[in-house]
């Protein structure tokens, strides 16, 4: 597959989340001028006792390595995350994920995992982790924790003997091994990995032979499973019963849409129109045999659910996946709960396109009866204070990695914006993600040493793509302190760069305009009035360069104006503004670049 390819099937087409059960609003956008998107009627019942805490909720991503280390020897650990807890209920987010923390050689930040049921040393144990979920439980967060199905590590027993046993055999079967072409010289097709580079790697075999060649759809320690396989399937669901029997609240699933692959694995040659239906094109993705898997796994999870007591266990797609329809299959009523909406996060900051893009999610997400999920930062993309502060143009935002030789952002637009787009996104209805620091305006690293670069996808690009790691450097803390308060001493997995200290923690606490104080009155706010459970009408009458729209729940009626222009917008007399992105706002205006949320 070609790379502008993958790029294209790695960038479009994110939407849909979430499942129904019983009685229960369905978000919904109504629309009272400028013409309608796929708008969609008014909602259903709101849900009684027993109500499923996700349908509302805002989840934030710690990426494990770089949240707080305890230790002192420069990366993050699980007590260094019990430890800092306290700052997400302060916050006022409803649950916790957790990207990988299994045993693992780290090749590719844990999500090559070598046991599944184990810490990996360098965050502690069991015993840590089981502290970590009591700890959160107390403060009233639930834990939700990634799952790898769709590879492991080249370090898993299973590979092991796979390596160590012939073709053929049943240790081979659980992974993707088979005979090149060429009398064996070349690899079975043509298919190329994300990460760069060839996606099979030849073997020897055990007689020293050269062999097989096994697929990799990501880096060449990372074989994928073969799903087609009963002992596979059965193998992730014991996975799954072993975090859900320790108290775990679900799971974020890794590259959900790809743990099935076309049967017999064609040569593809993509050359992708936005009309064609990509899954006819790309035999290596969303292929329909997922959906099977992902009913069983419901099941699953519903079975550990308590009957009134919001206890259900929730289960998330990372699924790039085009066309739109196709994504909606992974969120019907006896699927999947939630699934990532990458297409709005990578929508610019332009007034037609973020309108159409709310409008599209949630008329896709009504049609199944689900709650939209909205993102805008996570750990695969660049974040969007630094994203929003490059021009903006049609079409989805660039979100490859920056180098200190790249052209960079303007990082006070790029803030700015970042705080708007941000209350756009959680007054909208349905569920929110946030990765971490972006409550303090975290923007990427976009200087870092190349030679600091830890993720594959540099050494795999040949030094054409800098990869992810600019936006995991690790979080600032206290802005005085060594390493800024990451650890005891002044390690640092990655190095941090010196704006970072004026962005710490105790430097926003207590600072009204700070973006951290921000963050904490949006999510009051949107608690208070139970924003997510609302339903969305756009409002005419305001000029095309702001986005207009009023939410409305059982609780209160919020309206939302943000400015995408360049002109300030008067407010009437009679306004009665609950909070604004913009710090100093000023009085009786929505700035450039500012959203105001306003009593009804």
């Amino acid at each position: 597959m070609r790379t502008s390819v993958r790029w294209a099937i790695h960038q479009i087409y994110r939407a849909v989340a979430g499942s129904t059960r019983g009685r229960l609003r369905r978000p919904c956008v109504r629309w009272t001028g400028r013409g309608a998107l796929g708008a969609c009627e008014g909602g259903g019942d709101v849900a009684g006792p027993g109500r499923q805490w996700w349908r509302d909720a805002v989840i934030y991503q710690v990426y494990p390595r770089s949240w707080a280390d305890s230790d002192g020897d420069g990366i993050g650990d699980l007590p260094g995350i019990t430890e800092r807890l306290p700052h997400l209920a302060e916050l006022g987010v409803d649950a916790v994920w957790l990207s990988p923390f299994y045993t693992s050689p780290q090749r590719d930040g844990g999500y090559d995992v070598a046991d599944y049921r184990d810490v990996d040393p360098l965050f502690g144990d069991l015993a840590a982790f089981d502290a970590l979920v009591a700890r959160a439980h107390g403060l009233g967060l639930r834990v939700i924790v990634d799952i790898v199905p769709n590879h492991s590590s080249d370090a898993h027993p299973w590979f092991r003997a796979a390596l160590a046993s012939p073709p053929g055999s049943r240790e081979r079967a659980r992974y993707l091994f088979r005979d090149g072409s060429d009398e064996g010289r070349l690899p079975p097709n043509n298919w190329t990995s994300m990460f760069g580079g060839p996606a099979w790697t030849r073997v020897t075999e055990p007689d020293g032979t050269p062999g097989q060649w096994y697929l990799h759809m990501f880096d060449t320690s990372q074989p994928d499973f073969d799903w087609t396989n009963p002992e596979v399937r059965d193998e992730l669901e014991d996975v799954l019963r072993f975090w859900l029997d320790r108290g775990v609240d679900g799971f974020r699933i890794d590259v959900a849409h790809g743990l099935v692959k076309f049967e017999d694995l064609p040569d593809t040659d993509l050359t992708l129109d936005a009309n064609v239906d990509a899954t006819a094109l790309a035999p290596m993705w969303d292929q329909p045999g997922v959906h099977e898997i992902y009913r069983s796994w419901r099941r699953l999870a519903d079975s550990y659910a308590v009957e009134g007591e919001d206890a259900d266990r929730i289960l998330c797609a990372e699924a790039w996946v085009l066309p739109a329809q196709a994504l909606a299959q992974y969120v019907r009523a006896d699927e999947l709960h939630q699934s990532f909406n990458f297409e709005y996060l990578m929508t610019p900051w332009l007034p037609d396109e973020q309108r159409a893009s709310i409008t599209r999610s949630l008329a896709q997400a009504g049609a199944v009866g689900a709650p939209q999920t909205w993102v805008l930062s996570n750990h695969d993309v660049v974040r969007h204070a630094t994203r929003l502060g490059y021009p903006q143009h049609p079409g989805l935002q660039r979100i490859a990695g920056i180098g200190a030789d790249d052209p960079q952002p303007d990082p006070v637009l790029g803030l700015r914006r970042a705080r708007a787009a941000t209350a756009v996104m959680l007054a909208l209805p349905g569920s929110a993600y946030l990765f971490q620091g972006e409550e303090l305006g975290l923007p990427e690293a976009t200087r870092l040493p190349d030679e600091s670069r830890q993720d594959p996808t540099w050494e795999r690009s040949g030094h054409t793509q800098r990869g992810r790691d600019g936006c995991r450097v690790p979080m600032p803390w206290e802005g005085d302190a060594p390493s800024y308060g990451f650890g005891p001493g002044e390690r640092s997995w990655l190095p941090q760069p010196a704006e970072f200290g004026a962005l710490a923690v105790d430097r926003q606490r207590d600072d009204p305009g700070s973006t951290l104080s921000l963050y904490r009155a949006l999510l009051a706010v949107r608690r208070t009035h139970r924003l997510g459970l609302g339903h969305l009408t756009w409002l005419d009458g305001h000029p095309e360069d702001v986005l207009a729209f009023e939410v409305t729940s059982e609780d209160a009626s919020v309206t939302v104006l943000a400015n995408l222009g360049t002109d300030p917008l008067t407010l009437p007399d009679s306004a009665d503004v609950l909070l604004t992105s913009a710090f100093p706002g000023t009085a009786g205006h929505v700035g450039p670049d500012e959203t105001v949320w306003l009593r009804s």
